[in-house]
């Protein structure tokens, strides 16, 4: 039990409940007990809660996962597909680590939720098929888009999603002589890479015109275009699959395109995007939309219910933001927010300047802020673009057109400081000084080549209207 005085109520009226120590804020008392708080997903979004919420607090925390017994990291499963891992480096915290926090890990699949009650019904579980809750969290991830293809059942044709999807892979792909990776996202070029990793040639089917097009602008995307190619990936541009042929034993064996071809493939990887892991609520009380509804306090449309992660569709986006970001920093974001609201802190969720990263081979890509793929289609703004003669290094600056405030950047084989970037774009820091002041952003080790000269004398001869703040040179100290 807590003694809790506290008058500090959510914005549904309930109390927020605090450390279970006494503490004053308007004189109301309430006896509360502990809460049980219950977690679904097992994602950076709901153990980033969990852990959060175990600093602030002694309330009963249990998170429930159907996939593992113990959180880890997606970003790595290539690495252990390519032997540069080994399973157990996925896990960035010890077993013991669990226990010795108090926080219980509990293997089962919800079935469903009984919202007006607060009871769970679960399956798969040693500890029963009812649990209560006072709080629940649901970091439900997301799940795999199908391609909606006769065939798409057949062994050897996945996705890239889990710890089970990795074990799939490993399996199906001994032997393979042919594979097809379908879909121009990021997941895509990571299957192409571990498929390479196994001596395995992939074809890989985009329907745009160039990589990634519906992201990067139509130069950076044709340089990444470039790039894959020089990786003896056999890319595949305006095509689309339109059917997956059985090999006569329940496994893949061709697959047919909407160019004509029939490609040979023993096995068929899948990216073509994710979407919220939300089927088993669209016809409960819960509102829900692409993803499950939530206010800037991360709050459903039911008390004590709160989403967080992948499964998140905010009604109002914070500024600069999409409806729903299925990105791993924002789900750790939306967990360190929820776990200051339940403590006793209500905390809106904040992003910040969008920024993001990637890895198309050996050529990091990062950016940050507003970075439209059609810059043309803004007249608002204007763009910067620099390429290096290798076709290896770029950068884009996005600048408003009347004021020059910087408001966006792409970086291709360049890399940049966050921090930088971040303040530079919130505080509106105009695109001379910038374009003068780049070699502080840069983040590439110590004897690399810099190109800020070069950048800096093609902005010059593009925009003289913009001129050039140059950075001061510091002064010795001593003179001989």
């Amino acid at each position: 039990m807590s003694f809790i005085f506290t008058a500090n109520r959510s914005k549904r009226g309930s109390p927020v409940i605090g450390m279970p120590c006494p503490s004053v804020y308007l004189g109301t008392v309430f006896f509360l007990l502990m809460r049980s708080i219950v977690i679904i997903g097992n994602g950076i979004a709901g153990i980033t809660a969990a852990r959060e919420i175990r600093k602030r607090s002694d309330d009963s925390l249990t998170v429930i996962s159907s996939e593992t017994d113990h959180f880890f990291s997606r970003t790595a499963l290539m690495y252990v597909y390519m032997g540069q891992l080994e399973p157990h480096h996925l896990k960035p915290y010890e077993d013991w680590f669990w226990p010795k926090n108090r926080i219980n890990l509990l293997r089962a699949h919800v079935e469903k939720i009984n919202f007006d009650q607060k009871t769970l019904f679960l399956s798969g579980s040693s500890a029963g098929e009812e649990l209560s809750y006072d709080v629940l969290i649901l970091a439900l991830g997301s799940t795999p888009n199908p391609l909606g293809l006769p065939g798409e059942q057949l062994a050897g044709v996945q996705g890239l999603y889990g710890l089970p999807d990795l074990a799939r892979m490993q399996a199906d792909t001994v032997g393979v002589r042919e594979a097809v990776v379908v879909g121009g996202g990021l997941i895509g070029i990571e299957l192409c890479e571990m498929l390479l990793s196994k001596g395995i040639r992939p074809t890989f089917v985009v329907r745009e015109k160039s990589y990634w097009n519906s992201v990067l602008p139509d130069e950076e995307s044709a340089l990444v275009t470039n790039h894959i190619r020089e990786h003896h990936v056999d890319l595949r541009l305006n095509t689309e699959l339109t059917g997956l042929i059985d090999d006569g034993s329940g496994r893949v064996g061709q697959v047919t395109t909407s160019t004509g071809e029939t490609l040979p493939a023993q096995f068929v990887g899948i990216s073509v995007g994710v979407r919220p892991n939300i089927h088993f609520l669209r016809h409960t009380a819960l509102e829900t939309d692409r993803g499950i509804l939530v206010n800037n306090f991360l709050e459903t449309n039911l008390p004590d219910v709160y989403a967080i992660g992948d499964c998140v569709q905010h009604r109002i986006p914070p500024p600069g933001r999409k409806p729903l970001e299925q990105i791993w920093y924002t789900g750790r974001i939306m967990g360190e927010t929820l776990a200051q609201t339940l403590t006793g802190t209500q905390t809106a969720y904040r992003p910040g300047v969008f920024f993001n990263s990637a890895k198309f081979f050996d050529i990091e890509y990062q950016t940050y802020g507003n970075a439209p793929a059609r810059p043309d289609e803004h007249p608002d703004l204007q763009s910067f673009y620099w390429q290096h003669e290798t076709r290896k290094l770029a950068l884009r600056i996005y600048f408003r057109a009347d004021t020059g405030a910087v408001v966006g950047m792409n970086t291709l084989g360049i890399r940049q400081r966050q921090a930088v970037w971040t303040e530079w774009i919130e505080t509106e820091k105009p695109i001379g000084w910038i374009i003068g002041h780049l070699v502080d952003a840069n983040f590439d080790p110590e004897f690399f080549r810099r190109y800020e000269p070069d950048m800096a004398a093609q902005f010059t001869r593009q925009f003289p209207q913009w001129p050039v703040e140059t950075r001061p040179k510091k002064r010795l100290l001593f003179s001989w």
